[in-house]
């Protein structure tokens, strides 16, 4: 386990993004989402690795996208606490979910590259949900993803703690009084 890098998940339009950014305005790290960048840079090129085109290359390239970050981020030995907008097991919940098949080998992916066992997951939020350029999921699949996400964490024997609804401050507060404690416990 490593446990300064924690996990913010959920389905898309729950606030995530706003959390995160909010994180690092308060001096944490962060790492952004890779499914965007994928998306618009699969969009500006023409590719076909999109999830509205071509799901496996879209599930690959997330989850080489994912593997590099994590990869980048542990090669830098710090200790300082890390949050991912999304992590590995993510992809695998996706690939799932669209009945992508994955080898034994890609699985055990989930047992090498480790995350803080108490991982951050933001429930359906109808009042803040929106459709964008990148975000095409109807509210029903946003909460069926939810659900998806949260087994899938639970499969891999994390912790899954679920952010209450509530002003961008008071989430704020919620997770780093989570990440305190515990790296006061974990000692």
């Amino acid at each position: 386990m490593n446990r300064n890098r924690y996990v913010i998940t959920g389905g898309p339009g729950v606030g995530k993004t706003a959390l995160i950014n909010e994180l690092e305005r308060y001096g944490f790290q962060i790492v952004h989402e890779e499914a965007r960048s994928i998306i618009k840079r699969q969009v500006e090129t023409g590719g076909d690795g999109l999830p509205w085109k071509d799901k496996s290359l879209y599930a690959e390239l997330m989850l080489n996208a994912s593997l590099q970050t994590y990869r980048k981020v542990s090669a830098d030995h710090s200790t300082e606490t890390v949050f991912f907008d999304r992590g590995i097991i993510d992809t695998f919940c996706y690939m799932h979910m669209e009945n992508i098949p994955f080898s034994e080998e890609i699985s055990k992916i989930a047992e090498k590259y480790r995350y803080n066992k108490k991982v951050f997951i933001l429930p359906p939020w109808k009042e803040i949900y929106e459709n964008d350029n990148e975000r095409k999921q109807t509210w029903e699949e946003a909460e069926f993803t939810f659900q998806q996400m949260k087994t899938a964490y639970l499969k891999y024997n994390y912790e899954v703690i679920e952010v209450p609804k509530g002003t961008l401050a008071e989430r704020l507060k919620f997770v780093i009084g989570i990440v305190n404690e515990s790296e006061y416990t974990d000692r």
